[in-house]
């Protein structure tokens, strides 16, 4: 995949295909650490041990529509090219957190890509899903909540192609004013 924003899609997807309730995405980038860790967090159906050992093998996939799956092997892949690593911890009925870590000055490092608009596709695609976006930028941070953002638009599905487009622009806006 060509930017780590793809990565974060893929395994946005795997939380919402667990049956997560509530997934939380935190992207923490530190330029005096020179690094870039991304966290997805769900309360999904989870995975015993055997199954978190295995979903890095490629050949290994809980889907019945295909017997590969390659979101995760490809994900901890492009951490290692970088200089990170990927870590998986699940339980049964508890979730699954996967959290990859990148050298954000390798040169093998993918670009972060667009988190905004994948994020709010995401979340859109999947209204009764409660999401928290969380992105720290050298210590200060930007916090979304869809808890939130329903209370304040009322009756307004977050579905709402205006809505999606103002929810896209805003999480934008705000890491770039993080960043400045």
């Amino acid at each position: 995949m060509k930017d780590i924003s793809m990565h974060i899609l893929d395994i946005l997807q795997n939380s919402v295909s667990a049956k997560a309730k509530n997934i939380s995405l935190v992207i923490d980038e530190d330029i005096k650490e020179n690094r870039l860790i991304v966290v997805i967090e769900d309360d999904g159906r989870g995975m015993n041990p055997q199954q978190a050992e295995r979903v890095i093998d490629p050949f290994f996939t809980t889907r019945t529509t295909r017997k590969v799956g390659l979101g995760i092997p490809l994900f901890k892949h492009s951490a290692q090219q970088s200089g990170g690593d990927l870590r998986i911890l699940s339980a049964p009925g508890k979730g699954t957190t996967v959290t990859a870590e990148f050298i954000l000055d390798n040169i093998d490092r993918p670009p972060l890509g667009d988190v905004a608009n994948v994020f709010v596709l995401t979340l859109s695609s999947n209204p009764d899903i409660e999401f928290k976006f969380r992105y720290i930028f050298n210590k200060n941070e930007y916090t979304f909540d869809t808890v939130e953002v329903k209370e304040a638009l009322e009756d307004v599905s977050l579905n709402e192609p205006s809505v999606i487009l103002a929810l896209t622009e805003m999480i934008s806006e705000n890491i770039k004013n993080l960043k400045n």
